[in-house]
């Protein structure tokens, strides 16, 4: 079992950058698929990108792809999203996520574990 919570989040202007983070706890991480999710209001929670357990593959919501980033740090417990050139309809909250294996990596319900999710918003 891994607890995780986000950090990061916060408000900034179209076209400007956040990094979210999602440290988790015990000596497991490196054990789990890892996701990130988001959801803005009236919205499904969204697929955003996701990683495998030891960092060699990376998938993206085509909606993102070429502005966001993830990646893990096993060692540390930690993984992140960069997010650049935010625009507002990445507005929402974003929630990491993990879980056993790589499988439909986009379902949210597939995912075991979430953080308590933090709130990105993006003024235009």
């Amino acid at each position: 079992q891994v607890q995780l919570v986000e950090s990061g989040g916060g408000l900034v202007e179209a076209g400007g950058s956040l990094r979210l983070s999602c440290a988790a706890s015990g000596r497991t991480f490196s054990s789990y698929f890892m996701g990130w999710f988001r959801q803005a209001p009236g919205e499904e929670r969204k697929f955003v990108a996701a990683i495998t357990r030891n960092g060699d593959q990376t998938y993206y919501a085509d909606s993102v792809k070429g502005r966001f980033t993830i990646s893990r740090d096993n060692a540390k417990n930690t993984g992140y999203l960069q997010m650049n050139n935010l625009q507002p309809e990445d507005t929402a909250v974003y929630y990491c996520a993990a879980k056993d294996n790589i499988g439909w990596y986009t379902l949210a319900n597939k995912y075991d574990y979430w953080g308590q999710g933090t709130q990105v918003t993006a003024s235009s």
